[in-house]
């Protein structure tokens, strides 16, 4: 939860109606209840004094333009470096078809390119200096870029059976995704396939979660090293997701961003596999998944998002979405969607809705409807995990 807020802030949450702190209402079938998980806890590292005092600063001088610029992501294929000289986002990605002008062979040169044109136009925007963090699926070593080492995918890896193989790897693909210049991967993938018919089945380490269980930490940290309060990430190491959360790999006849239809217990006993580790380890962001339990989305599934993750698992990153997933909620598009932020969702993966999304959320926080204490929270998870990635390090070499 926020540890610091400023005055303002708390002025204004006050001043909110209602509604505008109350997420949407979960059905029974698929309220998860918090005294029935496991505990778990980002290390204390995470939230240092010295990391949340530059936080609650930098925060006090933001304007909620800022703040919600913060909370948005774009695709590098919908969107040019000068639209950072107007929106103040605060990320971008590279998507699996999405590559330095089009060109799925452009080479390392171009990535690094692009990625410092980016970093330009972010740094040249008055106010705020709060820096982009670029994330990539690099989910079997870099494999959105030509030249980079290419590992098995998590179904081979998982027959291994060796989380140091499963750490080294993640060292390794981490050193490559920094040199072309980005620094936050969409990985561990902690899914637990219990259907083959599943197109992504593939993506897990296997149907049997103590698998998962062995690999998350290692690969967390092989990716991100240790946090330490006294610095930040090393050079050559990067952010990383865990992801989906949660039962991707569960859902009804495999059915890709279908329903997980079961009991809260097999949520806990099954799918839940390596997120405990990977918390335990630092893992700083959770990707939400598309999918459903018992018929209600997990990225507005309060209840998942916020008291579970945020209770007993003591998550202290930030949680993101998945790609437009918030506009399969009831009531919202791919272009607004409140409930997905006030049920957990602190920044919104919104690789081609981002312009109108940054727009219709700004306009609900000014309205109430998101409250200014929920933005508040979200964008200090996101700063806190920057700050732990070392974006803000003077001369820190960023390509």
């Amino acid at each position: 939860m926020l540890r610091t807020v400023s005055v303002l802030a708390l002025t204004l949450a006050i001043a909110q109606p209602a509604f505008a702190q109350t997420p949407p209402p979960v059905p029974e079938a698929s309220r998860a209840h918090p005294a029935n998980w496991p505990q778990a806890s980002s290390p204390d590292a995470m939230s240092d004094a010295r990391t949340e005092a530059f936080v609650a600063d930098l925060l006090a001088r933001m304007t909620v333009e800022e703040k919600v610029g913060q909370t948005i992501q774009a695709d590098i294929a919908s969107i040019k470096p000068e639209d950072l000289l107007t929106y103040p986002l605060g990320s971008i990605l590279a998507g699996g078809n999405s590559s330095p002008g089009g060109d799925e062979r452009a080479s390392p040169q171009a990535w690094v390119d692009l990625a410092r044109a980016f970093r330009a136009a972010a740094a040249a925007r008055p106010g705020a200096r709060v820096p982009l963090i670029y994330g990539i699926d690099a989910v079997h070593g870099h494999n959105n870029v030509v030249g980079a080492t290419i590992f098995p995918h998590n179904i081979g890896l998982g027959a291994a059976r060796d989380p140091d193989l499963i750490r080294r790897i993640g060292e390794a693909t981490a050193l490559e995704v920094a040199v072309t210049g980005a620094d936050w991967t969409f990985g561990p993938t902690l899914a637990v396939p219990r259907d083959d018919r599943w197109g992504r089945s593939y993506e897990g380490y296997a149907e049997d979660p103590e698998v998962q269980r062995s690999y998350a930490g290692p690969m967390t940290l092989g990716l991100q090293g240790e946090l330490s309060p006294d610095h930040p990430l090393a050079p050559g190491r990067i952010a990383g997701s865990a992801k989906h959360f949660l039962a991707d790999g569960g859902t009804h006849n495999g059915k890709d961003q279908g329903d997980f239809v079961g009991s809260e217990q097999e949520l806990i006993d099954i799918h839940l596999g390596g997120y405990v580790q990977a918390i335990d380890a630092g893992v700083l962001s959770v990707m939400a998944s598309f999918s459903s339990w018992n018929g209600f989305k997990h990225s507005g599934n309060s209840t998942i998002l916020r008291d579970v993750l945020h209770g007993p698992l003591g998550f202290d990153g930030f949680v993101v979405s998945d790609w437009n997933a918030h506009g399969q909620l009831p009531g919202c598009s791919n272009e607004s969607c409140a409930a997905a932020f006030n049920a957990g969702i602190d920044m919104f993966m919104a690789p081609d809705s981002w312009k109108p999304l940054y727009e219709n959320t700004l306009a609900q926080v000014r309205s109430g409807e998101i409250s200014m204490a929920r933005l508040d929270e979200a964008v200090t998870r996101i700063l806190r995990a920057k700050v732990k990635a070392g974006l803000f390090e003077i001369g820190r070499a960023h390509v």
